[in-house]
């Protein structure tokens, strides 16, 4: 499977976890380079639009994305 398409601009790797780098290697390595779609961050924001996704949203939180889809 390729690589997330939203890594580069991604800003909560870019950002958020600059000071967590143990972290953010274990999170990109399951998700960022193996299982994007399972993203909360990309799931929403493909259905939602950037806007709609909450800076400290966790890749692992899916049950959170689901929250913010269906609310909208």
């Amino acid at each position: 499977m390729p690589d997330c398409e939203l890594l580069s601009g991604c800003i909560f790797f870019n950002d958020r976890m600059a000071n967590m780098p143990s972290t953010s290697n274990v999170f990109k390595m399951m998700y960022c380079y193996d299982n994007f779609e399972g993203c909360a961050r990309y799931t929403v924001r493909k259905e939602a639009g950037k806007e709609s996704v909450p800076e400290d949203l966790f890749p692992n939180q899916i049950d959170k994305a689901r929250e913010i889809l269906d609310k909208r």
